[in-house]
């Protein structure tokens, strides 16, 4: 990522905290979606990635401190999440596994969207996708998840993650060798979760 876009996230941050409630409403614009797939895609239960999600915007808004500069605001942002998320989970007694359907409409902008066959294939990849994240072991979901929504780069993950660099690229390496194995062919897909 970047500078400006590190400095516009950390600008916009001040703004808001200046009074410029537009200022918030970029913030969350520029970031929500990611940070809800993130959510949903680590534990799996819709209610529960929308509850952490809100909280982890009440955090931030209610944080007085301003992040380390050295660190982009996107990992802080994420860092917050995940932090309420384990926070929900020793509350809890840890979480289950199996992701919920994602609910496109409530997170993304709106879209013609495709027909019904469309949306049948799509239906079926997203099933696919998300049963081979499910088949992830959790450190390797995880490192995936804030590669592939939170757009975060390896060493932002291994310091968000505290987990030395050589682990998060090893931890991805594998990720995505098992992703493209479950996704190359729909019949081995079927035949792995068999």
């Amino acid at each position: 990522m970047n500078q400006p876009l590190r400095d516009d996230d950390a600008a916009l941050l001040r703004r808001y905290r200046n009074g410029e409630a537009a200022a918030f409403a970029q913030l969350y614009e520029r970031h929500r979606l990611g940070l809800f797939r993130f959510l949903l895609g680590l534990c799996g239960d819709h209610a529960l990635a929308e509850e952490v999600f809100q909280d982890t915007w009440m955090s931030l808004i209610r944080s007085a401190s301003e992040q380390r500069e050295a660190v982009l605001f996107k990992t802080w942002l994420y860092q917050i999440a995940r932090n309420r998320l384990v926070d929900h989970w020793r509350k809890s007694g840890r979480h289950q596994g199996k992701l919920d359907e994602y609910d496109e409409q409530q997170h993304a902008s709106a879209d013609p969207g495709p027909g019904p066959e469309q949306q049948l294939l799509l239906s079926r990849d997203q099933e696919r996708l998300q049963a081979a994240l499910a088949d992830l072991p959790e450190e390797q979901r995880e490192v995936f998840l804030l590669r592939a929504h939170g757009d975060l780069e390896l060493h932002e993950i291994a310091e968000l993650t505290r987990t030395p660099a050589e682990t998060v690229k090893s931890r991805l390496r594998y990720a995505l060798n098992k992703l493209r194995r479950l996704l190359a062919d729909p019949a081995s897909a079927e035949e792995v979760s068999a």
